[in-house]
């Protein structure tokens, strides 16, 4: 079959970035960065160096995402691995092996398996905030927990991850899940030092997720957000305040990526995964400090 081919089609800069995402959305072979860049009429670094400006993932990595997406609620639904592979538009089952640690953190099988033989280890730490759980795999952290007790939080980690191998460490034994636990502290105003670097992260997530998380973790404390909003600030206008509330509720990283910031358009609170008077409290610190 001859390859599939884009007309151009001259735009501004934002219309082109906008275009070029509705044509990695919408063609289930998604153009290479030098013909989307051809269709959209901008050079090829012009259009991967904006793109990641704007959509905070480069054209191929947002394709990549997509297609994890697709692989995941296959899986989920008990697609055979191989059929799996090939409906989310991978050419073959190795390429998706080689980026499965980044993306799934786990293989595909193991993934459609709900994450059986994966080892978290995770601690507790009472906060003003309530009890703090963090938790991660040999690759990452993959939660951050508010609640009012530990055996809570840890059942709610194990729903989570119904079929891993859990392990409670206690505080101060563990690099990863102490660095968290430092940057939590000294951010919300309890703990004196903080780590230069957070540990990797290892919570897979579609790209239009990462996309509104990302944004989060640019908005400086003290600064709340509509739904609407944020879906202007990640250059998704046309997306509903929903999808973004969605997003913010998928979030499994409490207070480090900061949903806590993101408000109804009437200035009312909205939703919060770990409680409404706990994300009252967190703003009212933010404000404060500013």
């Amino acid at each position: 079959m001859a390859p599939r081919t884009v007309t151009p089609h001259p735009n501004t800069c934002a219309d082109a970035l906008d275009r070029a995402l509705s044509l990695l959305d919408t063609h289930a072979q998604a153009p290479g960065l030098a013909e989307l860049a051809r269709a959209v009429g901008l050079s090829p670094s012009h259009l991967q160096r904006r793109f990641r400006q704007r959509f905070g993932v480069s054209p191929a990595e947002y394709v990549r995402a997509r297609r994890f997406a697709v692989l995941k609620a296959e899986l989920r639904e008990g697609t055979p691995v191989t059929e799996a592979v090939y409906a989310a538009g991978f050419g073959s089952g190795s390429r998706v092996y080689e980026q499965t640690d980044r993306l799934l953190g786990m293989t595909p099988e193991r993934y459609r398996r709900g994450g059986a033989g994966i080892d978290i280890r995770h601690t507790t730490v009472a906060t003003p905030l309530g009890e703090l759980l963090v938790a991660a795999t040999a690759r990452g952290i993959c939660a951050v927990m508010l609640g009012d007790d530990a055996p809570t939080l840890a059942e709610r980690l194990r729903e989570e991850f119904p079929q891993a191998r859990h392990q409670r460490v206690d505080a101060g034994r563990d690099e990863w899940l102490d660095a968290v636990i430092a940057r939590v502290g000294h951010d919300m105003g309890w703990a004196d030092a903080a780590p230069d670097t957070l540990p990797p992260l290892d919570v897979a997530a579609t790209a239009f997720q990462w996309r509104v998380w990302q944004a989060l973790t640019r908005l400086p404390p003290g600064r709340t957000v509509s739904y609407g909003e944020l879906a202007q600030v990640i250059g998704e206008p046309r997306r509903a305040a929903r999808a973004v509330a969605r997003a913010c509720a998928s979030n499994r990283l409490a207070l480090i990526v900061p949903c806590h910031r993101v408000i109804r358009e009437d200035g009312s609170l909205g939703g919060y995964r770990w409680g409404l008077e706990r994300k009252q409290r967190v703003l009212d610190h933010e404000h404060a400090g500013t």
